[in-house]
């Protein structure tokens, strides 16, 4: 068992050219807890200090911290610190043809939802079709999921900056061309398209320097995988995260922050700001330094 222990720090800074007087946010900065990851501490910090702040929890069990600035101000800073342990996935034994993973109200019912599609829909028929190459009547699950997984990132250039928040999963498949979170909607959208469930992952990747090259404070970012529904005997099932942009299944450098059925469920930041400012940056800095454990 391999465990390895991270101090996450996720900052945010916006800057505006007028004043604001009012900033509604919500942020998705705080990592799950579940087997296998463990939130040992954790705090945001929002600057300016809000006069009104909670935390909630939303429909998929993510937690979320609701805040509202009304003090004016140019500069907005949101930094999220988290010290995570994180344990290597157990190897998960092949569940059998891929068909008999697809649920139901009756062995999956919590999984349901995740099999449907989007509103714009994201699955068309090209995903379709590009899906079922890996996906051939009686194949095993993981093995499949595998499969594609490898061709997507032999298919598909990763270039920063080829896409946006919005862009459609149709587009990128035309493109041939995205970043993480693109590359994880792809994935989804052609599970879906074969009735199995798939959910959306937002969290960390820790980066190792290159041989002789010392760690890079900052040098990391957000990242994007997916997961696909195993049925085992239980109401929630389980579920096996994979990474179509480094062509692996997920383990003890991932740290999950949210998930849910789509990017727009758990951005890292949203809000709503009132001002006249015509113009504005953002400037979003990740580290993820590893601890001795």
């Amino acid at each position: 068992m391999r465990v390895r222990r991270y101090r996450v720090l996720h900052s945010t800074i916006y800057v505006y050219s007028d004043e604001v007087t009012s900033s509604y946010g919500r942020a998705y900065l705080t990592p799950r807890e579940f087997p296998g990851q463990r939130l040992l501490a954790h705090d945001i910090r929002v600057d300016p200090v809000p006069s009104d702040r909670s935390v909630g929890t939303d429909v998929y069990g993510n937690t979320t911290l609701y805040f509202h600035v009304t003090a004016e101000h140019r500069r907005l800073e949101v930094t999220g610190e988290s010290t995570v342990e994180v344990t290597n996935p157990p190897e998960i034994p092949e569940p059998g043809p891929w068909e008999k993973a697809r649920p139901a109200i009756e062995n999956g019912p919590l999984a349901v939802e995740f099999t449907l599609d989007l509103n714009p829909p994201e699955i068309i028929a090209e995903v379709a079709a590009y899906a079922a190459e890996s996906f051939p009547p009686g194949r095993p699950l993981l093995e499949a999921v595998r499969e594609l997984t490898a061709r997507i990132y032999t298919d598909f250039t990763y270039k920063s900056g080829s896409t946006t928040v919005s862009t459609r999963v149709a587009d990128v498949f035309a493109a041939r061309r995205g970043v993480c979170q693109d590359f994880a909607r792809l994935a989804i959208a052609c599970l879906r398209s074969l009735g199995l469930a798939a959910r959306y992952v937002s969290g960390y990747l820790a980066t190792d320097p290159p041989p002789g090259r010392e760690r890079m404070v900052g040098a990391d970012a957000t990242h994007a995988w997916a997961a696909v529904w195993l049925p085992d005997g239980t109401a929630d099932g389980h579920w096996v995260d994979f990474d179509p942009t480094n062509n692996q299944f997920a383990d003890e450098r991932y740290v999950t922050a949210a998930w849910g059925r789509d990017y727009a469920d758990v951005p890292p930041m949203r809000g709503i700001i009132y001002t006249d400012a015509k113009e504005s940056s953002i400037r979003v800095s990740v580290d993820v330094a590893p601890i001795e454990v």
